[in-house]
């Protein structure tokens, strides 16, 4: 029965420690309404979905291909 229990134990200290650092990850402020590159208005379901966003998506699209 210990078997199961430590199983129990182990699974959601691992979920914990997930939900943790995904908090960790969180920007410290919020989406840009424009965009930093172009200037262009950031569409309202980007600003959500993507909290902290700085970057329309073809822009956010043209720093990634950089990387």
């Amino acid at each position: 029965m210990a078997d199961a229990v430590d199983f129990a134990n182990d699974h959601a200290e691992y979920f914990l420690q997930l939900s943790l650092r995904r908090l960790a990850r969180l920007p410290d402020k919020p989406s840009a309404q424009f965009c930093e590159d172009c200037d262009e208005a950031i569409p309202l379901a980007r600003q959500q979905s993507v909290a902290g966003c700085e970057t329309c998506i073809d822009c956010q699209s043209l720093r990634e291909r950089r990387r």
